[in-house]
């Protein structure tokens, strides 16, 4: 696998700079991918980046489509029944096992295929998903931007899996029931995903740390653009964001062998050199 490395700055006030989503758009184009997949954690840019790349790709005439993995969540109330027959930690949405997977798929295979078709549209404030008659169309399109925090990351051995990674784990899964779970999900039902990715760049973070105060700025950025919704404060941020931690750890340890490009990315969010 290529790791690129840069020594431009990547991700300003108004997201990644001119000459990294260039070179992104060329990477998709010259590898000839149709589902061109962005992965990365929490807040650290991939939708921005998928949707600056495709500004730039209708830019040059091309027809493209955007979808993220989080357009796919299962609504709150399959939440609830997995939260009732599984483990409560499921009504959380986001984790391995809380996405409608085949929907995923059957769309990327419409997309790949040339046909028309509805997008998902997960509406987050709601924590539901929109109504099929609010979904965009595409058709037949030439590139498909897929981005998603998971994307590719391998499910962790039973050994990995015994320890608790955070207070989340220790205090509400001391029995390791809702992380094997979801490690199960991961290793069997995502992989017929992730065969629909034809290549895959990783934007690399330089630790978790950073993580939990980029998506206290995306709770930010949301309470602006919804001001009648009620948000998380940032103690909730931080309780969510355990949610995530343990495939967080497993992506920034195994994706940079995987993926087929990596951007390393600063504290900052900027492409580090």
């Amino acid at each position: 696998m290529i790791r690129i490395k840069s020594t431009r700055p990547g991700f300003g006030p108004s997201g990644f700079k001119a000459e990294v989503v260039a070179d992104v758009l060329n990477d998709a184009l010259h590898g000839g991918a149709r589902i061109y997949a962005i992965a990365g954690l929490q807040g650290a840019g991939k939708s921005t980046l998928a949707a600056q790349v495709a500004a730039l790709a209708r830019e040059r005439g091309l027809r493209v489509a955007t979808l993220s993995i989080d357009d796919v969540y299962l609504g709150r109330r399959e939440r609830q029944r997995l939260a009732r027959d599984v483990h409560p930690l499921l009504v959380t949405r986001g984790p391995p096992g809380t996405h409608d997977l085949a929907l995923a798929c059957d769309t990327l295979d419409a997309l790949r295929a040339g046909s028309a078709v509805r997008l998902p549209r997960f509406d987050k404030p709601g924590d539901r998903r929109l109504p099929p008659s609010r979904w965009p169309t595409a058709r037949a399109v030439d590139l498909v931007l897929f981005d998603g925090w998971c994307l590719k990351v391998p499910p962790e051995t039973s050994a990995q899996l015994r320890d608790p990674v955070n207070p989340l784990e220790r205090d509400e899964d001391p029995d390791g029931i809702w992380r094997r779970w979801c490690n199960e999900r991961l290793g069997e039902d995502y992989p017929a995903l992730w065969t629909q990715l034809d290549r895959l760049l990783w934007l690399q973070p330089p630790d978790f740390a950073p993580v939990a105060h980029w998506r206290w700025q995306q709770e930010q950025a949301m309470r602006a653009r919804h001001p009648g919704q009620v948000g998380m404060t940032r103690a909730e941020v931080g309780r969510f964001v355990q949610h995530f931690e343990r495939v967080s750890r497993q992506a920034m340890r195994t994706l940079p062998a995987i993926a087929d490009r990596t951007l390393a990315l600063d504290a900052r969010r900027r492409v580090r050199p």
